[in-house]
């Protein structure tokens, strides 16, 4: 008989605040801790001290990895001077700038809803049900993993499931009536990855329709822009630590070689897969929709007030160096 998995004991908060003094941390306050454990939970705070473990080292003093994740491997103890409220400090940091993400998000799905509903609406007001305007591949029915797969009938069955659960004034007013739904009325109950899928979907001759808008080279730049900025808004949304958490796939900016915004930020790979990156090209979006806007000051500010922990630098953000913001780099004071 195989034997039960090893599972680690239950701890109650006093002794996990017992286990991080064990292991090194610095608790000024017991009570806070205990309080703090127990509203956000032990390995929810684990992602944000986890910098702060000492790393392990093999035997030519080079960091050892992890052959999955390829991050550096490390030890239980924390290194010298890790304060527990520096780290309730840093966690209080990463709900800030996702509420501040969600805020240059909003901007961008509200403006690329509007923009496909009036330059495909135009044509055809009912555009969004029709198969003529997708690119046939992603009419196609496929077979994956021994299924029948077809793209664009998934995309379909999850608009029909908003329309039918919207609350949407004008949703509801063409459903009681039984009236067929403008594509302009239709975006009000759209979620941003039925958006961005949408654009995918589209056709070539559509998606130039788009981009012409929208001051776009190539449509494959604006969907890889749409998709990661999906991915960080779930994060956001769902409220997944992000300031220092890094995309599998970095952000395209193919067709922006010679603009001199992005000439003059020179992003690399790392930038482009970090918050850094995914902020640049928010505030490219934001400030099209908004050229008033102050939300990249806003984003400067906040990165400036990230809590002082040595583990915790700023290139963990995708930033060239620890200096903070390059506030020169974006016009701001």
């Amino acid at each position: 008989m195989p034997s039960s998995p090893v599972i680690k004991p239950h701890l109650e908060y006093q002794e996990l605040v017992a286990r991080l003094k064990e292991r090194g941390m610095i608790i000024p306050d017991e009570a806070r801790a205990m309080r703090k454990l127990s509203q956000i939970g032990y390995y929810r705070l684990s992602g944000f001290w986890y910098p702060c473990r000492r790393p392990k080292f093999d035997n030519d003093g080079k960091f050892l990895k992890d052959a999955e994740t390829g991050l550096p491997v490390r030890d239980d103890r924390f290194q010298d001077n890790i304060n527990f409220n520096n780290i309730i400090d840093l966690y209080l940091f990463d709900k800030k700038l996702r509420q501040l993400m969600l805020d240059g998000i909003e901007r961008i799905e509200i403006y690329m809803r509007s923009i496909i509903a009036h330059e495909i609406g135009k044509i055809d007001p009912l555009a969004y049900e029709k198969e003529e305007f997708i690119n046939p591949k992603v009419t196609a029915t496929k077979r994956k993993n021994g299924r029948a797969v077809n793209h664009w009938f998934e995309w379909m069955n999850r608009l029909c499931n908003l329309i039918n659960s919207s609350k949407e004034d004008c949703i509801i007013w063409h459903r009681k009536r039984g009236l067929p739904i403008p594509f302009w009325a239709v975006i009000e109950c759209w979620d941003y990855g039925l958006m961005s899928k949408y654009f995918d979907n589209l056709n070539g001759r559509c998606q130039q329709k788009i981009i012409r808008r929208v001051g776009f080279a190539k449509p494959s730049t604006l969907i890889s822009w749409l998709t990661e900025i999906n991915i960080l808004r779930n994060k956001c949304a769902h409220h997944a630590r992000i300031w220092n958490r890094a995309s599998a796939n970095p952000i395209s900016l193919k067709g922006f070689e010679t603009d001199p915004y992005f000439q003059s930020l020179n992003l690399d790979l790392e930038a482009r897969r970090r918050i850094y990156g995914q902020a640049a090209v928010i505030w490219y979006f934001v400030r099209k929709i908004g050229p008033s806007s102050d939300w990249i000051k806003r984003f400067a500010d906040l990165v400036d007030s990230k809590p002082a922990l040595e583990p915790c630098p700023y290139t963990a953000m995708g930033f060239p160096d620890n200096s903070g913001f390059p506030r020169e780099l974006f016009g701001i004071d």
